[in-house]
């Protein structure tokens, strides 16, 4: 049988994630409800990129270069996601882990290459 108990301490961390997140979602629009800093306007409804209202239309394409260095910057954001906790009890782990994150490493050092021959950290 499973002891429930033992989850107990995540789900109050969950609850108190929750209550956390929804205060600080809810509260500041409460806050300027009774504040009166809650006025919409036309000029304040209207969308703007960067301070200044968008020269084209938002549904336009974007260039698909911008999605794959999206991707590329995800991977080896991973990659350092993976290599922290490897890094840190590397020594009690022993030969086996550290010739797999070698050949992990090996790996993406190869798809880093494969994407620089190819051209997709060039930027025209």
């Amino acid at each position: 049988m499973v002891d429930l108990s033992q989850y107990l301490p995540i789900l109050l961390f969950l609850g108190v994630a929750i209550a956390l997140s929804s205060a600080f979602v809810f509260l500041p629009m409460i806050a300027a409800r009774f504040t009166g800093a809650h006025k919409p306007n036309p000029e304040k409804l209207s969308e703007y990129e960067c301070g200044f209202p968008a020269f084209e239309d938002p549904r336009s394409q974007f260039d698909v270069r911008f999605y794959l260095v999206a991707i590329l910057f995800i991977v080896f954001d991973l990659e350092a996601a993976f290599i922290y906790p490897w890094a840190v009890s590397v020594f009690s782990l022993g030969w086996v882990a550290w010739i797999s994150m070698m050949i992990f490493i090996a790996e993406l050092a190869l798809g880093l290459v494969y994407a620089w021959k190819k051209g997709a950290l060039d930027w025209e």
